[in-house]
């Protein structure tokens, strides 16, 4: 069974030019762009860099718990 996430991408003009943007759903991610295209290709790359380092700060949390961890796939 394929799962799906859906989130919301927003992109506010700047006042200095270009697009400020951020996933409305998942705080810390935010970016900017010169254009939409520009602004939501980092988009992606600043969720890659925030489930990065959330994903290392947990494996230090859970080091010293009995916990079971399981792999879970998004299609897009």
């Amino acid at each position: 069974m394929d799962k799906k996430i859906n989130l919301t991408a927003v992109f506010e003009k700047a006042e200095e030019g270009g697009y400020i943007a951020y996933i409305e759903e998942i705080p810390g991610v935010n970016t900017q762009g010169e254009t939409i295209t520009e602004a939501k290709e980092n988009l992606y790359e600043a969720l890659q860099l925030v489930l990065e380092v959330n994903r290392e700060l947990s494996q230090k949390g859970s080091l010293s718990k009995n916990v079971v961890k399981e792999s879970l796939k998004f299609i897009n």
